[in-house]
């Protein structure tokens, strides 16, 4: 049996991205139109990326806990649960969404585009909960002046650390993803001296140099986003983008990282809200406050193509039961039925490798 075909969770760093965040309303016609566009995303996205075949377009497409159990009933994967608010010296939040969908592209009229047609094919059975538009900003900067990214994994050492294999094995293909919206005080940021921020943040400014360990603040941010289990780091994938609205002086960063464990990121948010050890927390939370925090899974490609477009699952649907259907063999994997093809850092973890 072929291996199940993942999301683009690891598609390369675009310069442009749209995060939109939706609620399913309620009723079998919604949950209905939801399943729908599990069948028709890959085509969408193959329409829109046509019009520029170098642009790099790509979705994602994630479930919340809520959702996943209306929409496609049991089975569930493992580790699938709300997002778990933080409260330590700041505030980690927990806010509402059933569904992510994460596009990115080089151009933001693609990202733009494909979240149109997106909303048009999903109408009222949908509410969007949060849309916020990112970019590169000079140099791959954040807002506060630093190279964000710096430390992602690449090639297989980042399909190591985001595509879950055997520890779930009926989700085989699958990730997880963490959301947060995060809105700067750059002001008081930008009244810092640059070598004061060079210790929150643990990395030199201007040539994103990370500081040698000897100098190195036990509250720097990324000492206390390096999470070490068995002797091996545990990594995720980050695409983070800038955003902002200068006429309301809202500006910040947005934060999505995947994993193949939501707990590698839940015990990097832990070590930054509440501190590692207690109470030495991450000093960049005194300039950025979270303002949005939710949790999805991302099912493998293969999975969205094989869903059901009939009515979802009962809310007691067996434990064994199975929210796909056999694909017809005589259409083409990520076809649409009218027959237009489709295209569809943290240390080691018990089981994940």
């Amino acid at each position: 049996m072929p291996s199940p075909v993942p999301q683009p969770v690891v598609a390369s760093l675009t310069r442009a991205s749209v995060f939109l965040v939706v609620a399913v309303n309620a009723g079998p016609e919604c949950n209905a139109a939801v399943r729908a566009l599990c069948n028709d995303l890959a085509a969408l996205l193959r329409a829109v990326s046509f019009r520029d075949l170098d642009g790099r377009l790509s979705c994602v497409m994630g479930f919340g806990s809520d959702a996943w159990d209306r929409l496609f009933g049991a089975p569930r994967p493992k580790e699938l649960h709300p997002f778990r608010e933080i409260r330590g010296r700041h505030h980690a939040v927990a806010t509402p969404g059933d569904i992510l969908f994460h596009i990115r592209a080089t151009r933001m009229d693609l990202c733009f585009e494909l979240a149109a047609q997106i909303m048009s094919r999903l109408g009222n059975a949908v509410s969007a909960l949060d849309e916020v538009h990112g970019f590169k900003f000079f140099d791959d900067r954040d807002l506060l002046g630093f190279v964000d990214g710096t430390e992602n994994p690449v090639d297989q050492a980042a399909l190591d650390a985001t595509i879950i294999g055997e520890e779930d094995a009926a989700f085989a293909g699958g990730s997880y993803v963490i959301v947060q919206k995060y809105l700067h005080d750059l002001k008081a940021w930008n009244g810092l001296p640059v070598e004061q921020q060079e210790r929150i943040v643990g990395r030199t400014k201007l040539s994103d140099i990370e500081l040698d360990d000897t100098v190195k603040a036990s509250f720097a941010h990324n000492v206390l986003t390096s999470v070490v289990e068995d002797g091996k780091q545990l990594e995720i994938v980050r695409d983070n983008m800038p955003f902002g609205e200068v006429g309301k002086g809202e500006f910040g960063t947005y934060f999505i990282g995947y994993a193949r464990s939501p707990r590698r990121i839940e015990r990097m948010l832990e070590n930054m809200f509440v501190g590692q050890p207690p109470g030495n927390y991450d000093r960049l939370l005194d300039f950025s406050r979270a303002v949005t925090g939710t949790l999805f899974f991302v099912p493998s490609a293969t999975f969205l193509d094989d869903v059901s477009t009939q009515a979802s699952p009962p809310s007691g649907a067996a434990p064994n039961a199975d929210p796909r259907e056999p694909r017809d063999p005589s259409r083409p994997r990520g076809s649409s039925p009218d027959g237009s093809l489709g295209i569809g850092s943290l240390k080691r973890e018990t089981g994940h490798e």
